[in-house]
């Protein structure tokens, strides 16, 4: 019989168990991230937990080279964030930083206990098709226009796209290894991922896959294996169709609507637009980078020159509806000039270079006959870590991704879990 002393001490001696834990984790921050209020802060609060009262196993651990250049783009952007903090504004004002600075605590307590790939990938499953589902639910059974989840319908339906994108690449790379039940799971997951993208209407998510494309072309193709591009493009059209025979009006509008909408901006200056007042925003933000170019205005002299020049009529009153300037890179470049454009650029690049696949980091072509699973595996995650960057830059073409909790919280921890997971896989590890 356990003494009264006992219960105390259980749930810490449980949550020390790092390995069950942050597989739990891994789990979740996917899992959830769309369909519950705040779900992608659920898994990362989870894994702060465990990582706190674990510290003592995993602490003073080394870290590899490459590790340390991951935590080092992650504390270079937490800097520029830094710069706007404001005594006014107490705590508030830190709360992005801090999100950064408690994912890099997080990371000594992943890279000690990785997850393992396929815990990484149910939750992509669970993720793409809860969000797929629940966008169905507000535009089929609800009464919104368009699927906004517990977020705004960009910020939804770029993420939607991004999980529904990453379980297409697990599909077409260990699809031929897979049982038909689970096939099936997979398949019916990347489409109501793309699915949950398209009813949000949030078209930037799809010019970015779209720019993409052949860049994840020439790597399927790269490792001596069409089939897999085939696979993945029968899997896209079959989206298409499934959104084109649901809801293919409201998708045709608001394809026309952009091409109307930048028209009107540039024959007549009308930014009474979603378009068109993101091309008087970049215009904005482009001009006011180009006078303080090394270090920018900074968040409140953005918001107080912007307005400052709305009143002397060289920008529309549209853009003080909004505190950023719709994308990202110029966003930047306006409030934190090129230095903030080289951390957020730097931010991008490590994981693209990390997650890029070459045959040292596969050991072998891993879609020949001859390769087994941990070599798929491998190269999932290789592919699916690299879609992070990748997409991130292109959603940051039509929108300030990361000025939003949900774009720097998914980034965060997905791409430490996603790089964890591959470390644990790499060959001889």
């Amino acid at each position: 019989m356990l003494s009264s002393s006992a219960p105390p001490k259980l749930v810490p001696e449980l949550l020390r168990q790092g390995p069950t834990w942050t597989g739990l984790a891994a789990f979740l921050v996917p899992g959830v991230a769309l369909w519950l209020p705040s779900g992608y802060s659920w898994g990362a609060l989870l894994l702060l937990v465990v990582s706190l009262v674990s510290v003592r196993s995993w602490w003073g651990r080394p870290w590899a080279v490459q590790t340390r250049w991951l935590a080092a783009s992650f504390a270079g952007l937490a800097c520029i964030w830094l710069l706007d903090a404001d005594a006014a504004q107490g705590l508030r004002s830190l709360d992005r930083p801090a999100k950064y600075g408690l994912a890099l605590f997080c990371m000594g307590c992943l890279m000690a206990w990785p997850p393992r790939a396929a815990v990484l990938a149910w939750g992509l499953a669970l993720g793409a098709a809860g969000s797929g589902l629940l966008a169905l639910a507000q535009t089929d059974l609800g009464s919104a226009q368009r699927a906004t989840g517990f977020t705004n319908a960009i910020q939804y339906g770029n993420l939607s796209l991004l999980l529904g994108w990453m379980c297409g690449l697990w599909l077409a790379i260990l699809g031929s290894r897979l049982p038909r039940w689970q096939w099936g799971l997979w398949l019916g997951a990347m489409l109501l991922g793309g699915l949950g993208s398209l009813l949000s209407q949030s078209r930037g998510g799809w010019l970015a896959l779209g720019l993409s494309l052949p860049l994840w072309a020439w790597l399927l193709a790269r490792w001596r294996s069409p089939r897999l591009l085939a696979v993945l493009g029968v899997c896209m059209a079959l989206s298409l169709v499934l959104a084109a025979a649901s809801h293919g009006r409201e998708i045709h509008q608001r394809m026309q609507e952009a091409f109307t909408e930048s028209s009107s901006y540039w024959d007549r200056n009308d930014a009474q637009s979603s378009v068109g007042q993101r091309l008087d925003h970049w215009r904005l933000a482009w001009s006011m980078g180009l006078e303080r170019p090394w270090w920018g205005w900074g968040q409140e002299g953005y918001r107080q020159e912007k307005r400052r020049r709305v009143e002397q009529g060289l920008a529309q009153p549209i853009v003080l509806q909004y505190e950023h300037a719709h994308n990202e890179a110029l966003d930047l470049f306006a409030k934190r000039g090129v230095v903030g454009v080289l951390a957020l650029l730097f931010f991008y690049a490590v994981p693209w270079v990390l997650f890029w696949p070459t045959p040292r980091s596969l050991g072998r072509a891993p879609c020949s006959p001859a390769g087994d699973r941990a070599q798929r595996e491998r190269l999932a995650l290789h592919l699916m870590g690299l879609s992070m960057p990748v997409l991130y830059l292109g959603f940051g073409l039509t929108q300030a991704f990361l000025a939003h909790n949900s774009g720097n919280m998914f980034y965060l921890f997905m791409v430490m879990l996603l790089y964890s997971a591959l470390q644990a896989r790499q060959p001889g590890s």
